[in-house]
């Protein structure tokens, strides 16, 4: 039995209804393979790969990524934008308040929305977004304090 085929970046964006284009391709490529990255990374990320490419094209990019749920867009308070290449679990995040580094932390209770509002107001909640905020291990170690 074989195992079943990853399918590339391009048929992934085909699977989603999005028009498959070299830019796409990288910029979906970029974001995977960075770490929370802001536009201005992304954008230089693609350019590595493809060449020219203007800043409102990202733009555009990543929100047609991020509304065909390719990409997550997340926002901590007081930071841009960053964007991530792991969608459609139940994690939330880690933030540093020296040095801004961003990292992934998996649910506690394992299943959407993974917290329960003590109040949902006639809502129908299916997903919570939780910031963590402290220092990272380097910033502990080096005795960074807070801004």
């Amino acid at each position: 039995m074989t195992a079943p085929r990853t399918p590339t970046t391009a048929e992934e964006l085909r699977g989603a209804g999005l028009r498959v284009t070299a830019a796409r391709v990288a910029l979906l490529e970029t974001v995977r393979a960075g770490d929370h990255l802001d536009v201005e990374a992304i954008a230089t990320g693609v350019r590595d790969r493809v060449g020219h490419i203007s800043l409102q094209a990202v733009y555009e990019a990543l929100h047609a990524l991020n509304a065909a749920g390719l990409v997550r867009r997340i926002e901590p308070p007081g930071s841009p934008a960053r964007f991530e290449g792991r969608v459609g679990d139940n994690h939330h995040h880690l933030v540093c308040r020296s040095c801004d580094v961003v990292v992934d932390v998996d649910c506690a209770v394992g299943h959407a929305p993974c917290l329960t509002a003590a109040d949902s107001q006639g809502f129908s909640v299916d997903e919570a977004e939780v910031i963590y905020w402290g220092l990272c291990p380097e910033c502990s170690a080096a005795g960074t304090a807070a801004p």
